[in-house]
């Protein structure tokens, strides 16, 4: 018997999946197994499975084996958004809005149409903004703790964007970023455009493993680590001062960059000081206004060190040029008169009322959250499939995350993320509800 060569491995399995001779759910061989088999080496095993995983046909699990995926497209990193039945609730996206904020935009259009300037919402602003746009976002992150001057501040299209501008700045294809094992899934969006390698830090129940981060830098050289140090997405811990304090050493020691997360940083209400304030020199924050103001005003910032502010600026004209005059003024506006202030005290009080809510209709399940978050993670048990249980939960009418898409390495755990700010708040209990109900359903 001649070994079988490795692409028609592949083939063999990805059509046996596709029309169904493996059924979702089959475990297959495992490596070994399969290279005993087949006559390959084991190596290339290992490499027809992760093909196969690329393709979204399979999913390994650590200590179980490689099983077949459900395909129904409501998994990983792109689910499908196009419910079979009625929608329920959407558990998958936060877009935060509160009551009244249509008014809000309201009367905001109505007083830049009729004061100052308006002819100038019409021109294009420099790449990063104006000068006296950026001195008000300057003014607004003193109250995170960071003081800046307007010059080191760029305005963007939202956090998604400055993060872009940011690694676009600082990063080649091929440098190493270092980033949680489970993490935001825009940054691995970010990683793979601009060619960069992730490497996955294990994290514990309070936060990164910092010997491990020590380890990685030790041995690659690692030129960035990105990090969500308050209220992170999806677990969201909130690092304490004597971890912040080990992260910068460890960044110094190793002279790596520190890129900053602050999307959900104004959910806690005491936080330690942020990374930039402790190590300002290596540090890129990157935050916006989409889940305290409104997801769909695409406004965010990045606080940048002197010296990269060049290579940012550039980044900016290359992406999209900066932020547009109209979404500028609303922004701006809505920062100086106390607007943003308020509605983040409301989102804190909205939060911390959807977290009791959560906690009740899940008890029984494994459940991780912040007290004062829209995020629950929630822990599956082994028979519990991710992508098995997204499917029985769009028969539902429910939308969620699956934890591959914030998986940053090859370890996927059994787990959903839960986002809680989209549905109404007096239906979210019974949409929980319904969630909870089906997955004990499902039998091992």
């Amino acid at each position: 018997m001649r070994p079988s060569s490795y692409r028609a491995v592949v083939d063999e399995f990805a059509g046996a999946i596709r029309s169904g001779a493996i059924p979702a759910g089959a475990r297959l061989p495992t490596h070994r197994a399969l290279a005993r088999e087949r006559r390959i080496a084991l190596a290339t095993a290992t490499r027809v499975y992760a093909e196969l995983a690329a393709l979204g046909l399979v999913m390994g699990e650590p200590g179980r084996g490689t099983f077949v995926r459900v395909r129904s497209g409501y998994d990983g990193l792109e689910p499908s958004r196009a419910l079979p039945v009625p929608r329920t609730a959407d558990l998958s996206f936060n877009q935060p809005l509160a009551p009244g904020q249509a008014d809000l935009l309201r009367r905001a259009l109505r007083t830049m149409a009729v004061s100052g300037d308006v002819e100038a919402l019409l021109r294009q602003h420099p790449p990063g903004g104006h000068r006296h746009d950026r001195a008000v976002v300057a003014t607004y992150l003193l109250g995170r703790g960071i003081d800046t001057v307007p010059d080191d501040v760029l305005l963007t299209s939202g956090t998604q964007q400055a993060l872009d501008v940011v690694l676009r700045a600082l990063t080649r294809p091929g440098d190493v970023l270092a980033v949680d094992a489970l993490s935001y899934p825009g940054i691995k969006l970010l990683a793979a455009a601009h060619g960069l390698d992730l490497a996955p830090v294990p994290v514990t129940a309070v936060g990164p493993d910092f010997d491990a981060l020590d380890e990685l830098c030790r041995a690659r050289p690692v030129r960035a680590v990105y990090t969500m140090p308050t209220v992170h997405n999806p677990l969201g811990w909130v690092l304490d001062r004597e971890q912040r304090d080990r992260l910068a050493a460890l960044a110094r020691a190793h002279d790596c960059l520190i890129v900053e997360d602050g999307t959900y940083a104004f959910l806690e209400p005491s936080p330690p000081p942020p990374l930039q304030a402790l190590a300002p020199e290596r540090t890129c924050y990157v935050a916006g206004l989409s889940k305290n103001l409104a997801p769909g005003l695409r406004f965010g910032f990045a606080v940048l060190p002197g010296r990269h502010l060049k290579a940012a600026v550039s980044a900016l004209r290359t992406a999209a040029w900066g932020t547009p005059g109209v979404v500028t003024a609303l922004a701006t506006g809505w920062i100086a008169d106390g607007t943003v202030t308020r509605l983040e005290e409301d989102r804190r009080e909205d939060a911390a009322a959807r977290q009791d809510i959560a906690r009740a209709a899940l008890a029984g399940l494994d459940i991780t959250a912040h007290p004062v978050s829209y995020i629950v993670w929630v822990g599956l048990e082994p028979h519990q499939r991710p992508d098995h249980v997204a499917a029985v939960l769009a028969e539902e009418g429910i939308l969620v995350s699956t934890a591959d898409a914030f998986a940053t390495g090859p370890h996927r755990p059994h787990a959903l993320r839960l986002a809680l700010a989209t549905p109404p708040r007096d239906e979210l209990g019974a949409a929980l509800r319904c969630l909870k109900d089906a997955i004990d359903a499902i039998p091992p």
